[in-house]
């Protein structure tokens, strides 16, 4: 039975950590990342699936590639595609539904599996930002999670064992729920109060605006792993004072080994489960 063949292309270290977990089921190719990091191979027949990176494009609609010294760009990749090429992207882009009209998209980055796994590299990356950033200890540090969600649960678990005195901020009796089953205080958003040294912020809205920062001591720290926009008003931050870190991507830039092989396992998956043989 012929080898799916796979081309991974452009992306940070996670995509190189990807490309060896993958290579010892698939034919898999490496484009888009200078050899200082790793050996770029282009393939000698049409590929069946594309590994898109996170995120897949950058300002000027090329591959984003900031590993590479080169432009990477699409027509390039679509050069080594099969017509009816498999496409997988690190989070959705619009653009790539008009670069790629007839290939299937799928953003591996949404898929439940991966968000669960990446939680873990994402709280331990976060916690190790204000481990660095805080002149005191975790230990008894009031600190305030918004969400409780997969990051804030996972977050919850890791600063329980700093002995950290935690408070989870939460929207409905469901995130109270999980606040109590987890072994944390839990308060309701609206009410989450202002005396913390350490914030993380998972809720993907604006939580923190001006008159709310303002209230909140000079030397909390703030950090938001919500995506884009984030859960910050960083203007408003920034001109009140506010120390605030936007840690997008940590899985990738804390733990990009481990990232690497969550992101090829779940691309695995979807081959498998779709029945996927390449012939």
């Amino acid at each position: 039975m012929k080898k799916i063949n796979i081309l991974i292309a452009g992306g940070d270290m996670r995509q190189i950590f990807c490309a060896k977990k993958l290579v010892d089921i698939y034919d898999v190719n490496v484009i888009g990342i200078d050899t200082d990091f790793s050996e770029n191979s282009f393939p000698e027949n049409p590929c069946d699936c594309v590994v898109l990176p996170v995120p897949p494009l950058d300002e000027k609609d090329n591959i984003y590639t900031p590993c590479s010294s080169d432009i990477l760009t699409t027509d390039m990749i679509k050069t080594f595609m099969k017509k009816d090429c498999l496409i997988f992207t690190g989070r959705y882009d619009k653009r790539l539904n008009e670069i790629f009209p007839y290939n299937k998209i799928i953003d591996y980055m949404s898929c439940e599996d991966l968000c669960l796994k990446n939680a873990i590299p994402t709280a331990e990356g976060a916690i190790q930002l204000a481990l660095d950033e805080l002149p005191v200890t975790l230990n008894r540090l009031p600190v305030l999670i918004v969400g409780m969600g997969r990051i804030g649960t996972a977050l919850a678990e890791i600063l329980k064992g700093f002995g950290a005195d935690i408070t989870v901020a939460v929207r409905n009796a469901k995130g109270t729920a999980k606040a109590r089953i987890t072994g944390v205080k839990s308060v309701c958003m609206k009410n989450m109060g202002y005396d913390y040294k350490l914030v993380f912020n998972t809720a993907p809205e604006l939580v923190f605006n001006r008159e709310t920062l303002k209230k909140f001591s000079d030397d909390t720290l703030f950090i938001d792993l919500a995506s884009r926009p984030g859960g910050i008003d960083f203007d408003s931050a920034s001109e009140l004072g506010k120390k605030v870190i936007w840690a997008l991507g940590l899985p990738g830039k804390t733990a990009p080994v481990t990232a690497g092989e969550f992101v090829a396992e779940t691309i695995d998956g979807i081959l498998s489960e779709g029945g996927f043989n390449g012939e």
